[in-house]
């Protein structure tokens, strides 16, 4: 019984130490939200290559649609708007294999020619791994 109970004890302490270690693809993802969130407020323009597709479809709650050069440019302009602060809130996550869903509510506090303003949108993102990291592949914002 003892050899039992010793046994039982090594395999919960073992099935508890590979949990740990198995990769958490939400995660990763919402750590690659966050980079691509503080690459606008920061218009960091490395930033903003590295954790964008190159095939990105980037589009407005206006309709207006940008590929990745576009898109980028816009940001590191600061025109129409620049992004002072940028916060995400009831952000859901979904993963299909490659690919992963992301909604949230982004609220931002803008600067427009130096004009303040506010923006409050909601956004779908879809992310792809592409050899082993998360990019954005595409992002359509919504009017709420």
């Amino acid at each position: 019984m003892k050899k039992f109970y010793y046994l039982f004890i090594l395999f919960f302490i073992l099935s508890i130490s590979t949990n740990c270690r198995q990769p958490n693809p939400g995660k990763d993802v919402a750590e690659a939200v966050e980079i691509f969130r503080k690459g606008i407020v920061d218009a960091d323009k490395n930033l903003l290559e590295i954790i964008t597709a190159d095939e990105l479809v980037y589009g407005h709650s206006s309709g207006k649609v940008q590929n990745k050069a576009e898109f980028i440019a816009e940001i590191i302009s600061g025109q129409p708007l620049d992004y002072i602060t940028i916060v995400l809130t009831d952000q859901t996550i979904k993963i299909v294999g490659n690919t992963a869903i992301v909604r949230h509510i982004l609220s931002s506090e803008t600067s427009s020619n130096g004009t303040p303003g506010h923006l409050k949108i909601g956004n779908m993102l879809i992310w792809q791994k592409q050899h082993g990291k998360w990019k954005l592949l595409a992002r359509q914002a919504y009017k709420l």
